[in-house]
């Protein structure tokens, strides 16, 4: 699998590329003018210190924060997905994958080291065209296999690195396949919350039982999938 790092992906993202993408997925009309009005004059400025450039045009990039540009990203993150497949799937019980994508944290499958190479060439040229570089400092190449078998990858004559191991979506995932230090590291992270809370509110004399507990059960039910 290779694990892949697009270059400030949001802020790469060409406004005519995302167009024509928006088009081709049936929005048009009335809404894609919508679409296209929070875009259209947009103009920033560079401040440094109390000094300030004038201001130029932006044509790349959506808006951080907006709530419908994670929405753009996935349609534009789709299309080059969707015209970067081939054939190169691994199976997964009853299905066949080949790629893993959210947002910008997308993830190769294939079989092989050479059918990733294959999968990787194709997913980096489709970047390109859309205006988005893999970043090949960040990108990484893992096997998953209990021996140590190599992977060689590249990217623009690149080589990436071969990792061991690869924090996902916030899961450690290990060549070996198995998911003990990802159980350790979680119990060890809830464990040190548990600490702090401890420290921070348990032995508070200043807070009643009651506020104790108020305080304990909002936190650990508000907060606590996000821990680890």
């Amino acid at each position: 699998m290779c694990f892949v790092d697009l270059e400030k992906a949001f802020n790469h993202v060409p406004h005519g590329i995302l167009w024509e993408v928006l088009w081709e997925y049936g929005v048009r009309g009335p809404l894609l003018r919508a679409v296209r009005s929070l875009y259209n004059r947009s103009r920033s400025l560079v401040r440094i210190a109390s000094c300030k450039s004038d201001l130029f045009p932006v044509h790349d990039g959506l808006r951080q924060g907006g709530p419908l540009s994670p929405v753009l990203f996935i349609v534009f993150m789709d299309r080059i997905s969707r015209r970067s497949q081939g054939l190169e799937e691994v199976r997964f019980g009853d299905h066949r994958i080949s790629s893993l994508i959210f947002a910008d944290d997308d993830v190769l499958l294939a079989p092989s080291s050479l059918d990733l190479q294959h999968a990787l060439g194709r997913f980096a040229a489709e970047c390109e065209a859309a205006g988005m570089r893999v970043s090949t400092s960040k990108s990484e190449a893992m096997v998953l296999d209990r021996k140590k078998v190599a992977c060689t990858l590249q990217v623009g004559g690149e080589v990436l690195p071969q990792v061991e191991q690869f924090k996902y979506l916030g899961v450690l995932f290990t060549s070996e396949g198995r998911m003990d230090r990802e159980t350790d590291r979680r119990i060890g992270a809830a464990a040190a919350i548990m600490q702090s809370m401890y420290r921070s509110v348990v032995v508070k004399k200043e807070l009643s039982r009651k506020g104790k507990a108020l305080d304990l059960l909002v936190n650990l039910r508000s907060y606590s999938h996000l821990w680890s």
